[in-house]
């Protein structure tokens, strides 16, 4: 195989990996923490909950009228930082720094403007006492 040959195989790769990156299955924190109101709908009428989970989305039907199958909140370092925006209680100042809010023990993501960038975990505990 010749170097053009070499890098159209490079490039089939790493398409096949982030296919499998992209449907990949969400963890419960992802699909459980987000407000049944706020769901993006991620699949079609009569989708199954293997065929949702097959594409990376969360399945819920428990909650008429809201898209079963729909979009996981983003993927944080500890499942513990998964959750809605309006759910972070801000553990820092604007502007802190990855590095400090985790000497608080806190979660950090610098992703949205305008809201806490450093907040604390909510664990999965009282999570199952709300």
């Amino acid at each position: 195989m010749g170097p053009r040959g070499s890098g159209i195989l490079v490039a089939l790769l790493g398409l096949g990996l982030c296919s499998l990156v992209a449907s990949s299955k969400p963890t419960p924190c992802q699909c459980s923490r987000l407000n049944p109101q706020n769901r993006k709908n991620c699949g079609f009428p009569g989708i199954t909950s293997n065929q949702c989970f097959d594409v990376g989305c969360c399945f819920d039907s428990s909650v008429a009228g809201v898209p079963w199958c729909f979009t996981p909140l983003p993927m944080q370092e500890s499942e513990e930082c998964v959750m809605e925006v309006k759910a972070r209680k801000n553990c820092g100042y604007p502007g802190i720094s990855k590095e400090i809010c985790a000497s608080r023990n806190c979660c950090f993501s610098d992703t949205i403007p305008e809201v806490p960038w450093c907040f604390f975990p909510q664990s999965v505990q009282e999570e199952e006492l709300v």
